[in-house]
């Protein structure tokens, strides 16, 4: 088919300006920036006046523009492992709610828990003069090193700590609500309680607490009952069968998080065993997921929305220079939630 030119095409429209604001409604340019700016006080009438030309015009702010004057960019990157694990939506969530109010925008970074491509993501976003960079990736997080000229952007980091001057730490304290939850089994007089674990060089809090629980309740742990599993329902399920497939299978499993958790009552289930008559399962996180299974789960809750949103009000802080000083460390509170797996 032949291609045909238009000759009666309309140019496109320029960009509406403020200059175009200010003649429409009759004032200067300073005028309609103090109007949107809101920093200088503007009579009823010029105001009124000047939102009216911007509804007709349909002027949108040029934010890069006011970028490079400002040299601020509005925006806060959050670094994650893998934003389809539900913890890490939430948290996501709380951090935005928490700088939305300020006008901050988040950008976010999936990084499957790889270093290399964790240190891409860092790079990529100071390249872009983000005002803000909240670490949410775990344990390799601290491998991230740090040159002068990336010491004036604030950073937080959740669950753990960076070697940066002007880092915040939001910890969820991983190694209580574990030990709480092997303490619980214990009590509950589980005899041969198994944990999946989380991938090498991670959820090393979790498992301290664990075993600290099995000490003090004198459970021994084989190295047989310690797997590791990758963080994922399918991860679960498959550190599941292993476990089940034991001469003396346990009788309880504690899970890292609870997309293994969900994942190893999937094999309770195609096992036709009873939860928790037959095995009891407790998770870590408290997504949502975990009142959707059945049984419910039981599980410790890591506050994911607390999480982020304590991120966002502490890089508020020291991005509006309320606050300068040293880092600071907060600890959140991971209590269990006992509900129908164990």
């Amino acid at each position: 088919m032949q291609r045909t030119e238009r000759t009666d095409a309309q140019p496109l429209p320029a960009r509406v300006t403020i200059a175009h604001v200010a003649d429409l409604a009759g004032v200067s340019p300073t005028t309609v920036s103090h109007v949107l700016s809101g920093k200088r006080v503007v009579g009823a009438a010029t105001r009124s006046s000047v939102m009216d030309a911007i509804k007709e015009l349909g002027y949108r702010p040029n934010h890069v523009a006011r970028n490079l004057r400002t040299r601020q960019s509005h925006m806060i990157a959050v670094v994650v492992p893998d934003i389809t694990n539900p913890f890490y939506a939430v948290l996501t969530r709380g951090l935005a709610d928490a700088v939305d109010a300020a006008g901050y925008g988040t950008y976010v970074c999936s990084t499957d828990g790889l270093h290399d491509r964790e240190r891409k993501f860092f790079e990529d976003v100071m390249d872009r003069g983000v005002d803000g960079i909240v670490f949410a990736s775990g344990e390799t997080a601290s491998e991230v090193t740090f040159g002068p000229a990336d010491y004036a952007t604030p950073l937080i980091c959740i669950g753990d700590h960076l070697d940066h001057p002007l880092c915040d730490a939001v910890i969820p304290d991983d190694e209580a609500g574990s030990r709480e939850a092997g303490a619980f089994l214990a009590g509950r007089g589980f005899e041969r309680i198994a944990m999946i674990q989380g991938p090498p060089r991670h959820g090393a809090q979790r498992t301290a607490g664990f075993r600290a629980a099995m000490q003090a309740a004198r459970r021994k742990v084989p190295t047989e009952r310690l797997v590791r599993g990758d963080w994922t329902r399918r991860g679960g399920y498959e550190a599941m069968r292993t476990l089940m497939a034991l001469p003396s299978r346990p009788d309880a499993v504690f899970c890292a998080n609870d997309l293994m958790a969900i994942g190893a009552l999937d094999v309770a289930h195609e096992l036709g065993l009873d939860v928790p008559g037959d095995v009891a399962i407790v998770g870590f996180d408290d997504v949502d997921a975990a009142t959707i299974v059945t049984p419910q789960l039981t599980t410790v809750r890591n506050p994911a929305y607390e999480a982020g949103s304590t991120a966002g009000d502490l890089l508020m802080s020291r991005m509006s220079g309320r606050y300068g000083g040293t880092g600071r460390t907060v600890v959140l509170p991971c209590p269990m939630v006992v509900r129908g797996t164990a």
